[in-house]
């Protein structure tokens, strides 16, 4: 039985993988992951002995997980240089400062305990496309592996290396108290000291290493997470507060107040920001994201240019990339930024770095600054279940009857619909500038729901309604992981 393996195709997800950990992989379907990967990463770079950047979280079962994917991937031919205890971003750093071929990190991210995963890459800063997550795909389930003769090093203290490179070239002139919360997960042994490091006074929340998650999961899209960051700014009459997902490639922020900022709306004031001196500049943003961004005056005024795209964290960076922009943001909380201000890549600690260069360059609290944007207002994302294998054609069959209410111009609330965006899953638009989102999560069995209205609460629920009005006539639909 020791020999069998395990290795459920719906693992393979949009651009990364992730399974629940001995039901859908174990320890030998990681290995043939590895064999995979190896391959693909040989064919791609054209090398017979390439060098691959290898981390890991700090969940219980990462460390085995990482061994067994070494294994696959030293027997395809690899060298394999192991950084040990990592966060995303600094796997990905790591792939620059010691110029390797290719990336592999061990991580669920901020998915629940049980999950694992592993976020791969070959070309510097960018992660799997949809497409080489299919060739992966195609290459682990068909056994088309290469046969090698590879190694491995551990690189030790890297993670000096990757705070002393944030520390060193960004340090703020303002003292800046910051609530630092990482929810028990990897983040803690790096976002107070590279936070500390710039010059933040940093009190933390959270941030002693525990993979059982004791009180919440490390998700700064979790309302768990955010109240209790909330809370601790209030309490320490804090500047701002910080909260890091698992892998410490996302972060959520909460101002002065103890108010929730949507990493939308900061990466809006970042990107405002930044335009002061990078006129015109490209952003981009995900379709989750919210409708500001179009007709921003700042933006326009110094001649930025906003293009939405496709959520997920590789899409964007891939986007950012693509189109040389000088930024990308998701309103999960993933934000990139290309050089001068970082590498392509999304790191957590990097964006709360730009939130501090933000206050640092103006005399007002973050409610202050936030309160200079129009109000709008958002949901929470929102994620009903729905099965991996239906949930893209419930989406589809959206797109078709939006498309539909849209040409037979039947309203939401008393509003027409004037757009739809279909460049991943279904972004409506009201008359009035409301808007509603439908898509299939990249990576969990389930859809996504997002809606925003800048005149109403009321407008903003009715979106709701509506949407979910008909996912439920589909059938397809489970529980909702919180909803208005």
């Amino acid at each position: 039985m020791s020999n069998k393996i395990i290795i459920d195709s719906f693992g393979f997800r949009e651009y990364d993988a992730r399974w629940v950990y001995e039901k859908d992989i174990n320890k030998e379907g990681v290995k043939i992951l590895g064999k995979g990967f190896g391959t693909q990463v040989i064919q791609r770079t054209k090398k017979n002995n390439p060098r691959v950047i290898v981390g890991h979280d700090y969940r219980s079962y990462s460390e085995e997980i990482k061994n067994a994917l070494k294994e696959g991937l030293i027997s395809t031919g690899c060298y394999i240089e192991d950084v040990g205890l990592s966060l995303s971003p600094m796997v990905y750093f790591a792939q620059f400062n010691l110029n390797a071929d290719a990336v592999a990190m061990v991580t669920a991210s901020h998915n629940e305990n049980g999950w694992t995963g592993v976020k791969m890459g070959v070309q510097k800063g960018l992660t799997h496309a949809p497409e080489e997550m299919q060739e992966l795909k195609d290459i682990t389930l068909n056994n088309r592996f290469i046969k090698g003769q590879g190694n491995e090093k551990e690189i030790k203290d890297f993670d000096k290396i990757y705070k002393k490179d944030l520390i060193n070239k960004n340090k703020v002139k303002k003292k800046i108290k910051a609530i630092v919360a990482c929810g028990n997960g990897t983040a803690g042994i790096f976002a107070p000291e590279i936070l500390r490091g710039i010059g933040c006074e940093v009190i933390e929340l959270d941030c002693n290493l525990d993979w059982t998650f004791p009180k919440y999961n490390p998700n700064p899209e979790d309302l768990k997470m955010l109240h209790e960051i909330s809370k601790a700014v209030k309490e320490n009459d804090a500047d701002i507060g910080f909260g890091f997902d698992g892998d410490g490639d996302r972060v959520g922020v909460i101002d002065n107040k103890g108010n929730e900022i949507f990493a939308d709306k900061i990466g809006l004031l970042i990107a405002r920001n930044l335009s002061l001196s990078h006129n015109n500049s490209k952003f981009i943003v995900d379709v989750k994201s919210t409708g500001l961004y179009t007709n921003d005056d700042v933006l326009n005024e110094n001649k930025c240019k906003t293009i939405y795209w496709k959520t997920g964290h590789s899409h964007i960076k891939r986007k950012v990339h693509n189109e040389k922009a000088l930024a990308g943001f998701e309103k999960s909380g993933h934000f990139f930024f290309n050089q001068p201000l970082g590498y392509g890549y999304d790191d957590g600690i990097n964006s709360a770095i730009q939130v501090c260069h933000l206050l640092d360059n103006q005399n007002k609290k973050m409610n202050e600054i936030i309160n200079k944007l129009p109000v709008t207002y958002q949901s929470p994302t929102m994620a009903p279940y729905c099965k991996d294998e239906e949930k893209y054609a419930v989406v589809k069959n959206m797109i078709n009857k939006i498309n539909k209410f849209k040409n037979d111009k039947i309203k939401i609330d008393n509003q027409e619909i004037k757009d739809v965006l279909t460049v991943n899953g279904v972004r409506f638009t009201l008359e009035d500038g409301s808007w509603g989102l439908i898509r299939a999560s990249s990576n969990k069995p389930s859809l996504v729901i997002v809606t925003e209205s800048p005149n109403s609460d009321e407008r903003k629920l009715e979106i709701f309604k509506f949407i979910d009005d008909l996912l439920q006539k589909t059938g397809k639909i489970g529980e909702y992981d919180q909803k208005l």
